[in-house]
């Protein structure tokens, strides 16, 4: 090859090296599926893709906003996303894997004191307002009172107006949707015996509820709803959670509630495809936590994230919400360095790169014996061309020997210009052409005197036949 090529192909070679070290260094943007569009969620989200563009990380978050957590969840599933905000229990993506718990949300029901509501049973043949939040929380609270042999009898606004005394059918629960400011006069007028809110405790609408049911209690005093049956609720509806509030979670003055609660809720998640590189989600997951703080600022909820509950990396996989690889890495702390990340490249590399080297150099080995022979084709000519000029016997015959040696000489010159010879090469190139041009040169000289020579025998001869004096 020219020497013009082999400089292109080491610049190609720096580029594309080039190249690799951008690629792989470039930030790995992730598309976040965030449903709903006004959910204290998607506040954190933003505010958590604004932090990581203004810190430059390796990783950064394309939001995008859908009306619902059922269809953020569906965006993950038909891949149209890398990330989603899921609530489990609305709907469970089948390629889902989980990150962080955003918040739990859990079921707290309330009811005045005297109405001696302590369990889920009792509700059976009572009224049972909820304060609908999201669309699922019917059909979470219908699956709840299922599990107890409960039969919910809806009684929406167009439902017509149940009388104070009438009570449901045995088995049977009426529920009725409150909002939160008709929950104090729903509980005066004998409307509904508990309410109900689907909410983390410590957030302000399940404190507004229960502030609500206590003023509506003859006695100013509350009353909550145990469901001790957490595990196996879990079993039959695995996208649920086990909850416990603490005892004084509304309120230390009376404490409300006296003592803790057991119940179950459901949680809202931030999830990634199984597929997403573990590295990305490392790192995502690491900065999520790492600036609780920071994003508390411009979402509270951000207070309420935490890791899922797992007790081995085997368990943290293989859980009832499995988790992603990625996100466990980060928990236990064993977040893959570049050599982790690469290392069965670098292996394929050095395996297969010494095989490559190996035949470049054998490629190199046979080309260069092929320029080598063709220089000792040359040399080899012109030693030969030595001979024949000694044998030449006519001026013809020489000028056809000058003419070859001009051949070799031009195609040593244009081979010398494509690539190096080495200075023993060349200096025998030399000698057998100042050799071959020295021998011309004596035939030459040779043949112009024996032509004289040759002429004066030939007068003599003639000379001779006439008989007439030489001298003459």
């Amino acid at each position: 090859m020219r020497r013009e090529w082999l400089l292109v192909l080491v610049a190609l070679g720096l580029a594309a090296a080039a190249a690799a070290i951008v690629y792989l260094s470039r930030p790995n943007t992730l598309t976040v599926a965030v449903g709903p569009q006004d959910g204290p969620e998607a506040a954190l989200i933003e505010a958590y893709a604004s932090a990581l563009d203004r810190a430059r990380e390796d990783v950064r978050l394309k939001v995008v906003r859908y009306g619902d957590v059922r269809d953020s969840a569906l965006a993950l599933q038909r891949n149209k996303a890398d990330l989603a905000v899921v609530r489990p229990d609305v709907f469970l993506p089948e390629n889902g894997l989980t990150l962080a718990i955003l918040h739990d949300e859990a079921l707290v029901i309330a009811a005045p004191e005297a109405a001696d509501i302590d369990d889920i049973p009792a509700l059976a043949r009572k009224r049972l307002g909820i304060v609908v939040r999201h669309s699922a929380d019917l059909s979470f609270l219908t699956n709840l009172l299922s599990f107890y042999d409960l039969v919910p009898d809806n009684a929406g606004a167009d439902a017509p107006e149940a009388s104070p005394a009438a009570e449901a059918e045995p088995g049977h629960v009426t529920v009725v949707p409150l909002k939160i400011g008709e929950v104090t006069a729903a509980l005066a007028d004998k409307r509904v015996d508990a309410v109900a809110v689907i909410a983390s405790p410590a957030s302000k609408p399940a404190a507004s509820v229960v502030r609500a049911v206590e003023l509506g209690s003859p006695e100013r005093k509350v009353g909550f709803v145990s469901i001790p049956d957490g595990d196996a609720i879990l079993q039959r509806f695995p996208e649920l959670q086990a909850v416990t509030i603490p005892a004084g979670t509304f309120g230390g003055r009376p404490k409300r509630p006296d003592e803790e609660i057991k119940t179950v809720g459901a949680s809202y998640r931030l999830m990634a495809r199984g597929t997403v590189s573990r590295v990305a989600v490392a790192s995502a997951t690491q900065h999520l936590f790492e600036w609780r703080s920071r994003l508390a600022s411009a979402a509270p909820v951000a207070k309420l994230m935490k890791a899922p509950d797992f007790d081995t990396t085997v368990a943290a996989t293989s859980a009832r919400l499995p988790n992603h690889p990625g996100a466990v890495d980060y928990f236990e702390r064993e977040q893959q360095t570049f050599l982790d990340r690469y290392e069965d490249y670098i292996y394929l590399f050095a395996f297969f790169g010494g095989t490559i080297g190996s035949g470049i150099a054998w490629i190199g080995q046979r080309l260069a014996r092929k320029r080598r022979e063709r220089v000792d084709f040359v040399l080899d000519r012109l030693l030969d061309i030595m001979r024949e000029v000694r044998a030449a016997t006519s001026a013809a015959e020489l000028d056809a020997i000058a003419i070859e040696t001009d051949g070799l000489v031009a195609d040593v010159v244009c081979y010398a210009r494509e690539r190096s010879i080495d200075a023993r090469t060349v200096s025998a190139l030399i000698l057998a052409v100042d050799g071959v041009h020295a021998a011309i040169a004596d035939a030459r000289r040779q043949a112009s005197e024996a032509e004289p020579r040759a002429a004066t025998r030939t007068r003599t001869a003639r000379l001779l036949a006439l008989d007439l004096p030489a001298a003459e």
